[in-house]
């Protein structure tokens, strides 16, 4: 017999099969625990075609053999995977938006998997489709809408501001065709939105998706400190062809680059007065609602229609945790909302018996808002605000750094944890070669990692490459990021060195 995990009575919401999910799970911490006590650093020592060798002679077969190894054959790949993916427990993890997982949500996680719980149908998971009623009401309530708001959780900012477009699509061109029967084609108007030059890139993204096109995206100017100019946005609305329809403008709270956040308040006066809709990208910035230190960078977003917010971001909960924010929630009925008799008929539904399905693009949809709760259970929204207080602190502190440091310069001080910044070489000037290949170096070496971005208003002769530091880690320390500091200016000697 072929070794195997899986007997009649374990499947894993069995009693046995939980008892054996608890085993299972610590025997892969344990292993992957113990890669870890191996490394050192943040990622692992090795090039992308290394790590492809690598890969290759573990897995000759592929990842699906015919035949399994069994419970080896998991631990194996346990111990590979921790040695070989990115730690971002470690403070010299810093590029991206991706913050470490806190364990009780990790652990709560784990469970979710476990009854596999889906919340498109009340009775695909009752308690998962209660939970995220009351997680989304109690976040409707945090963000100031009133008690016709709703909401759902999405995969990630990205399919939230789809989401939102879409509603903003539908609404804005009730009056010429309904569109969601019709469609576009044809159609004598033309939708636009507009959004910062800064603005994530999922806004252009979602028009192309839902057929208006790239092109109906109008950048508008930001300000020295990174924000939308609202006096910009007014010219560019009062600047539209008369076939053109603004449909939407999209503010952003926490600027993926600079964690910039734009002036809500007028820029919700400016689109009401348009008649048109705001929408609010807080998917890094929506964070700041569970700390009082840092709340006041939202005021006004009680004003928008929607709201993106990612709590895989700055609520430290394992992908995907996504949630839109709906103020009106007839307007998601109308853009989502769908009966099906096989899943929620109209019958069920007078009884009481509807799940979710009419407030997502998706079907079969897994029960994510547990894990939040389990976390906002556990630490309340101060301990989590807390959280963020201490990623914002270290953020100031590490501009700081690089502000007295002699090979390093600022390009802005920080709005919420983003530090950007560049290694100036020796002779000056022109830093783009060095800072790129010192990023990589970091890379290769697995010492440290930190993301990059092109600036466009960069000072003449300097370059457009900087360096970016996204602190998501609420233990790490000025210490730590002095180490990280050191490590830039060690590369970027050992790169000019070579140049």
């Amino acid at each position: 017999m072929p070794p195997t995990l899986l007997e009649p009575d374990l499947l894993a919401a069995d009693p046995a099969g939980l008892a054996e999910v608890g085993r299972l799970v610590t025997e892969l911490t344990r292993e992957a625990a113990g890669a870890l006590r191996r490394r050192t650093g943040p990622l692992p020592a090795v090039t992308p075609r290394e790590l492809t060798r690598l890969l290759d002679d573990e897995l000759p077969d592929g990842p699906l053999p015919a035949t399994g190894g069994g419970r080896q054959a998991v631990l194996s790949l346990a111990r590979s995977y921790a040695a070989y993916t990115v730690d971002l427990a470690d403070p010299r993890a810093a590029a991206h938006l991706q913050p470490p997982a806190l364990s009780v949500a990790a652990a709560a996680d784990v469970l979710a998997s476990v009854f596999n719980a889906s919340v498109d149908t009340w009775d695909s998971g009752p308690y998962a489709v209660e939970i995220e009623r009351r997680l989304i009401r109690s976040l409707t309530d945090l963000a100031g809408y009133g008690p016709g708001a709703d909401g759902v959780l999405t995969p990630g900012g990205t399919a939230s501001n789809l989401q939102a477009l879409l509603m903003a699509r539908d609404v804005a061109l009730r009056a010429h065709r309904d569109i969601r029967g019709g469609g576009l084609t044809g159609l004598d108007a033309r939708p636009v939105v507009h959004c910062s030059e800064l603005a994530h890139f999922s806004v252009a993204r979602a028009c192309a998706v839902l057929g208006l096109g790239e092109d109906a995206v109008r950048t508008v100017p930001v300000d020295d400190a990174h924000r939308m100019r609202p006096a910009e946005l007014e010219r560019a609305l009062r600047l539209l062809a008369p076939n053109e329809v603004p449909i939407a403008v999209v503010a952003t709270a926490g600027t993926t680059d600079y964690g910039s956040v734009d002036p809500l308040p007028e820029l919700a006066a400016i689109a009401h007065r348009a008649g048109t809709r705001l929408h609010v990208d807080a998917a890094y910035g929506g964070g700041a609602l569970f700390s009082e230190r840092l709340r006041p960078l939202l005021d006004g977003i009680e004003a928008a229609d929607t709201i993106t917010m990612d709590l895989h971001k700055t609520a430290w909960q394992p992908a995907a945790a996504s949630v839109l924010l709906v103020r009106d929630a007839r307007d998601l009925a109308a853009a989502t909302g769908l009966r099906v008799g096989y899943l929620n008929p109209d019958d069920d539904g007078a009884a009481g018996y509807d799940g979710l399905l009419g407030n997502s693009m998706a079907t079969t949809r897994r029960a994510d808002a547990f894990k939040v709760a389990a976390t906002f259970l556990a630490l309340g929204r101060e301990g989590v605000g807390a959280m963020l207080d201490a990623c914002h602190d270290l953020a100031r502190d590490a501009a700081d750094a690089v502000e007295d440091h002699p090979r390093l310069e600022l390009t802005t001080r920080p709005t919420l944890t983003t530090v950007v910044f560049r290694y100036v070489p020796r002779a000056g000037g022109v830093s783009d070669a060095v800072n790129g290949a010192l990023r990589r170096r970091l890379l290769a070496e697995g010492a440290a990692l930190i993301g990059r971005t092109d600036v466009a208003d960069a000072e003449p002769g300097t370059g457009t490459v900087r360096l970016k530091l996204t602190l998501l880690n609420p233990q790490a320390t000025a210490h730590d990021i002095a180490e990280l500091l050191a490590a830039v200016d060690a590369a970027g000697q050992a790169v000019e060195a070579q140049l």
